[in-house]
């Protein structure tokens, strides 16, 4: 089922914590049915046993049914401290339909709601950033209910707000070196970004590898409409097109630009891609129609190296 329809089914709600409870649970059971079960196991209520610590919290009923050692777990444990850091740019907002689950912005809140919801199932701290030009949010990693329940009151707001008549520039290169200094070393950073920053693309590279430098590890969700921006599918017919974040205009037919704009486009995010090869960052190319479960499996993989 695709990801899109899965959320309109659940918007109803109006509840982002029960939202993500549903996405999760529903990608778990999927796990259940498929190659990648091992990830799924008994989350909150243990971890595997390390040789050489105390035998006392071992849990031997679960060893008779897997025959492997697992230990209790306890509600005070934090495993790792995850960031979870969101493009709030204007260009987020693309594209602009009467249908808010379709837009960058709302992809990238949901897919972070999940994850947030993941991550405390695994014991795991997390915090908040929000960017456009600068922070505009940012929180510390906790495991605490209360703080999840801040977490999620943010990306509600976010969600909720009427963004359409702003004009927020990126600057993500400013961020990614502040947080590459500020956040607690050996974290788990998750950037959900379109990656359109008007600046010199080198310099999101720099930051980028800044936060590896810092020993950061890095998921970043290149988070795009493929079909229109990376395949530019538009009928051809005369178009009116608008920066969101300048709000500059410019009118012509898609078949004029097509093929220099989807060749532009193809060798940027190319570059993206070597960028993130070279410094060891994880990149999961994040189409805004595709589903969720391509958001949540990378993460479950990279997580199960982290340790």
């Amino acid at each position: 089922m695709n990801g899109i329809f899965d959320i309109q089914q659940l918007q109803q709600f109006d509840n982002l914590e029960f939202i993500a409870r549903e996405v999760v649970e529903g990608f778990i059971t999927g796990l259940h049915k498929s190659p990648f079960h091992g990830f799924s196991v008994e989350f909150a209520e243990h971890r595997l046993y390390n040789s050489g610590e105390s035998t006392r919290h071992i849990d031997w009923k679960l060893y008779a049914r897997t025959e492997r050692l697992y230990v209790k777990r306890y509600e005070e444990e934090t495993n790792l401290r995850s960031h979870i850091v969101i493009d709030n740019s204007s260009s987020m907002l693309f594209p602009q339909t009467d249908n808010i689950t379709q837009t960058k912005l709302a992809f990238s809140v949901y897919c972070a709601a999940s994850l947030i919801y993941l991550l405390r199932k695994q014991r795991d701290a997390v915090g908040l950033t929000l960017f456009s030009d600068d922070i505009e949010i940012s929180t510390q990693a906790k495991l605490a209910a209360v703080h999840a329940k801040l977490l999620y009151a943010e990306l509600n707001r976010l969600l909720n707000s009427d963004q359409s008549e702003q004009r927020k520039s990126t600057n993500a290169p400013k961020v990614l070196h502040y947080l590459a200094e500020n956040l607690h070393k050996r974290s788990l950073i998750i950037i959900f970004s379109d990656m359109l920053d008007n600046g010199d693309p080198e310099d999101i590279f720099s930051a980028l590898q800044h936060l590896r430098h810092n020993k950061h590890e890095v998921i970043l969700f290149h988070v795009t409409d493929h079909k229109r921006e990376k395949e530019f599918d538009y009928n051809n017919i005369p178009h009116k097109f608008i920066d969101l974040e300048t709000g500059n205009e410019v009118k012509f037919n898609p078949n004029d630009v097509r093929e220099f704009y989807t060749e532009s486009m193809r060798n940027y995010f190319n570059s993206i891609k070597l960028k993130c090869g070279q410094y060891h960052i994880d990149l999961v190319e994040a189409d805004t129609n595709d589903e969720f479960r391509k958001v949540l499996l990378p993460f479950l993989i990279k997580r199960s190296k982290y340790f």
